[in-house]
């Protein structure tokens, strides 16, 4: 039976997969990470993760944590002292990789997780895999970073910690599912997550394989889509993935590939309704057409649908033509019956 891992007001493990993205401005222009969390928080965000490399990062953190009601996960690597003062600063969360700190030092920052009653989440990936594991592992390194992280899971058990997230991640998508499906035998918590994915369409596509196959077998708790960009863009492409996985509620948007029949500026008028809708947290399909003929059968599920029609917008729900307008005003008139639906 997994167990379940508190993270200030979030269970992670309690089958409600959770969304996680990381500020990625220095902590100490507190502002503006006050302000960059806020457009998390607002896109959909559930758990926000914050880098402490430095002291001074960390009374920066604590001023950050004092002013938002979101749980701040603070990140650390290699210094100890900063994941023990990140705690007492008040985190509900730190990210370590025990392979960067010594056994005493490790059982310092138990110690202390263990007197504030905060979570920790075990991260190892492929860029940290050491030497010894992969020679012990006969160089297969997805059975090395397993190894260690079994290794780290009962040497915290040994400290009677059990407030553990795994996170194993890797840039390559079939080891990341391979690794997974492994540490899902481990009966903790999950953090998904193809790492150093890159750019926006290539991560996108990259944390959608990744991540929805393994969510589609019923292994992970919390995913965070990295991306190398804006990190709203991570959540947003977290909520389409539980979204089209029906893991989470929301709007369903659906449009047709253009062809020659099309007489609209299908794209952007689909920009635009899909902007509209995206942050809509209700269950409903929304669709948008470049035709006529595509409108009745493709919108037949839709609770609203559009399709262009010669100079006119032609309505639907659930696929029945219900309301024809002009072209000019379309649009807004779209967003109108949107509103009426909520």
């Amino acid at each position: 039976m997994k167990r379940i891992v508190p993270v200030g007001n979030i269970n992670i493990g309690d089958g409600k997969i959770s969304i996680q993205s990381m500020t990625n401005i220095p902590v100490e222009k507190i502002d503006e990470t006050l302000h960059q969390i806020d457009k998390l928080q607002q896109a959909g965000c559930d758990i926000v993760r914050i880098a402490v490399p430095t002291m001074a990062a960390v009374k920066a953190f604590e001023q950050v944590k004092k002013q938002v009601n979101i749980p701040l996960v603070a990140d650390i690597h290699f210094d100890y002292r900063l994941a023990i003062a990140a705690i007492e600063a008040g985190a509900d969360k730190i990210r370590i990789n025990p392979g960067n700190v010594t056994k005493s030092q490790l059982d310092k920052v138990i110690d202390c997780a263990k007197k504030h009653n905060i979570s920790i989440r075990i991260g190892v990936n492929s860029g940290s895999v050491n030497a010894e594991e992969l020679a012990l592992a006969s160089g297969n390194r997805s059975v090395a970073l397993i190894n260690s992280l079994k290794d780290y899971v009962k040497y915290f058990e040994s400290k009677d910690f059990y407030n553990i997230v795994l996170s194993v991640k890797s840039s390559d998508v079939r080891e990341t599912v391979e690794l997974n499906r492994m540490a899902a035998q481990l009966g903790y918590p999950l953090h998904l997550g193809v790492t150093e994915a890159g750019l926006p369409q290539q991560g996108m596509i990259k944390n959608a394989i990744g991540i929805g196959s393994l969510l589609l077998d019923g292994i992970g708790d919390t995913i965070r889509v990295s991306l190398t960009g804006d990190p709203v863009e991570e959540v947003q492409c977290a909520k389409d993935i539980l979204q089209s996985l029906g893991l989470r509620e929301g709007v369903t948007f659906v449009s047709c590939p253009k062809c020659g029949r099309c007489s609209i500026d299908l794209e952007n008028v689909a920009k635009e309704v899909y902007n509209y809708v995206k942050h809509i947290a209700k269950p409903l399909k929304i669709a948008v057409m470049g035709c006529e003929v595509n409108g009745p059968g493709e919108c037949k599920e839709a609770d609203l649908g559009i399709a262009g029609a010669n100079g006119q917008f032609v309505f639907f729900k659930k696929g029945v033509l219900y309301k024809r307008v002009d072209a000019t005003c379309g649009i807004e008139e779209f967003k109108k019956e949107i509103d009426l639906l909520l």
